[in-house]
């Protein structure tokens, strides 16, 4: 949405009033305007119909036609413009079989939460409210329109909004509204992975993203969506590296150290970095303390699947398992050679890596003497590429009578090492140092490949 968003909203309100019909702002920006917040979008409700609004406006898409909803499009944005309805039954716990068109009351009344319910003339600024949703609103309370059990019946989504809201806003729930929720909690199941992936991804990537997990925890749906999560409580750490407690403990609290904005990468690495652990808990008896061996290696293929399942981009996915797998390798960095050094802190998501380790570090033992390493090796490194262009090529390889072969790959990776090593730094001593190892011609590469 454009800066002039809400002026190009208004505007689409105004040709529809001036064309006999009402026409309303509807729901969340309603509710955004009334705290004093910048929407994200503007929706327009009204008693045009469908075909009415094709016919006002040149540019539409019926991508909700079947429910009364038209998109117009004005520049480069996009608003729903929806005509008031009631809905028909739900079957699938998603959608209404059929719809009628209807009045502005029965539209507010077939809404999710009293605080999303409400209307805004965006001509007069009149707000219409048939639902107490601005006494709601003041009153910091989320509660569900009419029977809280029908509107979780109706869409099984709402579930994971009303934590969304509670969390985003700093809203208690309403108990009649918490009840049935937790109630229905099992029923999420019924709702496609991509929804709740939306959900959670609202969540965890908010500044109240402990607040978000809290209520997921004690709703019951924690368990449901997320059960290697669940799992965490009761896991005992040693406490001599762990004394904040358990892995649920430590996980919760990571998540309360992050900074505000994080990718989703960061905050569900976060949530997933230790949920190898209670599968891999064992008690060693020679120096009396808890371990975890190879935790993070199953914990990084858990995690693959658990986002696999709620169908992560690969790219999120590869970035959340690539820092679980590696978020033990921390503990080394101070002895690690140069080389591996630069290829470790050269990695596209090291920056989420390194956020991962410091509220690692800080939810338990407090130790951030490797994150200060690593800081320090960042300012030493600013000035030139971790990752250097490489002194020679394959093409060089053939020039001294090399026949393409697997041991290229092996000697560039090699050459490489030594000049992130700082042993080698032009492509003359590349040369060199590659036909002192390896030979001049094919024949002695031939004959190393065959040792």
């Amino acid at each position: 949405m454009t800066v002039n968003g809400e002026t190009v909203a208004r505007d689409i309100a105004r040709r529809l009033q001036e064309a006999g019909f009402t026409a309303y702002f509807a729901g969340g920006c309603v509710r955004d305007f009334l705290l004093g917040r910048t929407p994200a979008d503007y929706d327009i409700a009204t008693d045009a119909k469908p075909a009415d609004v094709q016919r006002l406006f040149p540019r539409t898409a019926a991508v909700g036609a079947q429910f009364g909803v038209i998109c117009v499009m004005e520049g480069s944005d996009v608003f729903q413009v929806a005509s008031f309805r009631a809905d028909g039954v739900y079957i699938d716990g998603r959608h209404p079989v059929d719809v009628t068109f209807s009045t502005p009351q029965k539209d507010a009344e077939r809404r999710d939460f009293t605080i999303n319910g409400m209307f805004r003339d965006p001509v007069s600024g009149e707000v219409i409210d048939y639902v107490n949703g601005r006494a709601d609103l003041e009153a910091g309370m989320i509660r569900a329109i009419g029977s809280p059990g029908d509107r979780f019946r109706e869409d099984r989504l709402r579930m994971l909004r009303a934590i969304r809201f509670a969390a985003h806003l700093g809203f208690a729930i309403d108990p009649g509204t918490w009840t049935a929720l937790r109630e229905a909690a099992a029923e999420i199941k019924a709702v496609s992975p991509e929804r709740i992936r939306e959900e959670l991804t609202r969540i965890f990537v908010s500044p109240s993203r402990v607040r978000g997990f809290d209520l997921l925890d004690e709703s019951g749906l924690l368990q449901i969506i997320l059960p290697e999560v669940a799992a965490l409580k009761g896991c005992e750490q040693p406490p001599q590296f762990h004394p904040e407690g358990d892995v649920f403990v430590h996980t919760r609290k990571m998540l309360g150290l992050l900074p505000p904005e994080v990718s989703p990468a960061l905050a569900f690495s976060v949530l997933f970095h230790d949920i190898g652990k209670p599968p891999t808990l064992s008690y060693d008896e020679a120096d009396n303390r808890i371990r975890f061996s190879g935790h993070d290696k199953l914990g990084a293929i858990m995690t693959r699947r658990i986002m696999e399942r709620l169908r992560f981009s690969s790219a999120e996915i590869a970035a959340a398992c690539e820092a679980v797998d590696n978020h033990m390798v921390f503990k080394d960095v101070r002895h690690m050679r140069l080389s591996r050094l630069k290829r470790f802190m050269s990695r596209p998501h090291f920056d989420d890596e390194m956020a991962l380790h410091k509220v690692d570090c800080q939810s338990s033992h407090g130790w951030l003497d490797n994150y200060d390493f690593l800081l320090e090796k960042q300012a030493e490194f600013a000035n030139e590429p971790l990752i250097p262009p490489p002194l020679i090529t394959g093409h060089d390889l053939m020039e001294l009578g090399w026949k393409p072969s697997p041991l290229f790959g092996k000697a560039l990776e090699a050459v490489q090492t030594r000049q992130l090593d700082g042993q080698i730094s032009t492509r003359e001593e590349a040369l060199d140092w590659v036909t002192a190892t390896f030979g001049p011609h094919t024949s002695r590469g031939r004959r190393a490949e065959g040792r």
